[in-house]
């Protein structure tokens, strides 16, 4: 898992976020009722280690604001059968189960870079890539003793991918992945790089702590995991992509991701080799656009990856609204929030998660070059 707050990277004990086909291994794990579940793999499995605990300055208190429609998309109410059964599912996404949400609004893209200057300037608010870490609070929740890093470590930082020069097993993303000082929204590849000509660009490298106060500053919320995977389909029943069935490289391109060799070569058949600008790709039929590819959004469910398994009745469940708590089986002591839609790193080699079933997890202070967020608004609030 990468997390924004530490920049302390312990060791390199990194693994492989492989796709589950049928007949795929799983590991099997204990969850904290003393139950075995399967442990869905993990697109941020396997990154640098890190201290665990809050390593940031909690962030400061956002007012909330105001909200607008203006451009949004009204996502009308539903049922659906929620989750995967193909041979891309993981374990995590099973069973599909019957769900009924409510109509909401949704922005039609992910935040841009232009739209997060804009609540940043209101504000004066500092993601949490831009917050040096802070011993104090990280130790308390660390064993006695631990020693304090070097401040060399303990600087602002965050994960930017870097391509390997060569193929690459996919069982190491500290291949591809890296800590940079200084990488944070408006220096998405570190120190020297800049959002120059990127205004309509997601803005990248954010928490899920910042997507948060972002939501509230814009008098709007994060998705539940229902929601956004209801307004993913748009309209469709059980189809594997927001467009249909089609495969993600056949035909024109349908969403921004990775063509080529994973990690070392993308032939760029899409057009860009990192993250595009939204609305670059046609929308889904309720008219919302990159809810597949681009980058990662995040949800407002805790992550557990036996929740499906707990809300599956006959009679279906309305407006899940996720866990109560979190609990990830590959690291039992970091909650973990869920995000959905993919990258443009996702490959069939190493990632499907542009599917709309697509899972993942992360801290709530996990921020990466390719993960960032889109808001929704509740109807009765109009």
């Amino acid at each position: 898992m990468a997390t924004t707050r530490t920049a302390v990277v312990l060791s390199v004990g990194l693994g492989a976020c492989q796709q589950q086909h049928s007949g795929a291994k799983a590991s099997k794990t204990t969850d904290a009722a003393g139950k075995d579940s399967t442990a869905a793999t993990s697109c941020h499995q396997g990154l640098p280690n890190r201290l665990a605990g809050s390593a940031a300055a909690p962030a400061q208190p956002v007012s909330a604001g105001k909200a607008s429609t203006e451009g949004m998309v009204r996502i009308p109410g539903g049922t659906f059968s929620m989750g995967a059964d193909n041979d891309q599912a993981r374990p995590d996404e099973k069973p599909k189960h019957r769900v009924t949400v409510a109509g909401f609004w949704m922005d039609a893209h992910e935040v841009t870079n232009a739209q997060f200057r804009q609540f940043v300037q209101a504000t004066s608010y500092r993601t949490t890539a831009e917050r040096k870490p802070d011993w104090e609070e990280m130790k308390k929740q660390l064993p006695a003793g631990t020693p304090r890093p070097p401040d060399s470590v303990l600087v602002a930082s965050s994960l930017v991918f870097t391509a390997p020069s060569r193929p690459v097993p996919l069982d190491n993303a500290g291949q591809w992945w890296r800590w940079v000082a200084g990488a944070d929204w408006q220096h998405p590849d570190g120190p020297g790089s800049s959002l120059a000509g990127k205004d309509t660009w997601p803005v990248v490298h954010i928490s899920w702590d910042d997507a948060q106060a972002y939501a509230r500053w814009a008098g709007k919320r994060l998705p539940t995991e229902a929601e956004w995977e209801w307004a993913a389909r748009g309209g469709q029943q059980n189809a594997v992509y927001p467009w249909g069935n089609e495969p993600v490289d056949a035909g024109q391109p349908k969403a921004n991701s990775w063509q080529g060799e994973f990690p070392n070569r993308n032939t760029q058949r899409d057009g860009f080799y990192g993250a595009a600008p939204v609305k670059t790709f046609a929308p889904n039929g309720y008219g919302l656009y990159d809810m597949a590819g681009n980058v990662w959004e995040w949800c407002a469910d805790w992550y557990r990856p036996t929740y499906y398994q707990t809300i599956n009745r006959p009679e279906g469940v309305q407006n899940p609204q996720g866990p109560s708590s979190s609990y990830d089986p590959d690291e039992p002591t970091v909650p973990k929030r869920v995000q959905r839609g993919g990258s443009f790193l996702c490959h069939d080699s190493y990632c499907s998660s542009y599917r709309v079933a697509a899972r993942m997890k992360a801290s709530p202070d996990t921020g990466l070059s390719h993960a960032g967020f889109r808001c929704v608004r509740d109807l009765a609030a109009q």
